[in-house]
């Protein structure tokens, strides 16, 4: 750690947003990565406390404010004083709660479908 800031790929890798540094430094390289609204393009630009990130994890965009810089990638107790989430609450109660729609289902220990069970199957899905 430096007085300048950290490497936004090592932030995100201590603040335990990715299981390792190479996967902070490929979003980051793909221009997904956002700090201040500004698109980032190499790894190596330097976070500073009072920054805000938005970048992508799985279906949904995190937005949060660094307010600490890690000095170790420690436990998640540790990682959660780095940052401030700043999604807003009803979104993550409503993604939480979300669930895929279930297309079809077979009771456990139904065996395997028989011809006529999986072309009605395959009409269900459309196909």
């Amino acid at each position: 750690m430096s007085e300048n800031g950290l490497r936004i790929d090592k932030w995100l890798w201590q603040a335990r947003f990715f299981r390792s540094r190479s996967l902070a430094q490929r979003l980051c390289a793909g221009g997904r990565v956002r700090l201040n609204g500004n698109r980032v393009t190499k790894a190596h630009v330097m976070v500073h406390p009072g920054d805000v990130l938005t970048f992508p994890m799985g279906p949904h965009v995190r937005v949060v404010r660094v307010t600490a810089l890690g000095v170790r990638r420690g436990p998640a107790v540790e990682a959660a004083t780095l940052y401030e989430d700043l999604m807003p609450p009803q979104s993550k109660k409503l993604d939480a709660g979300a669930r895929p729609p279930i297309l079809a289902q077979r009771n456990s220990g139904a065996g395997r479908p028989t011809k006529t069970e999986r072309r009605a199957t395959d009409r269900l899905r459309g196909r």
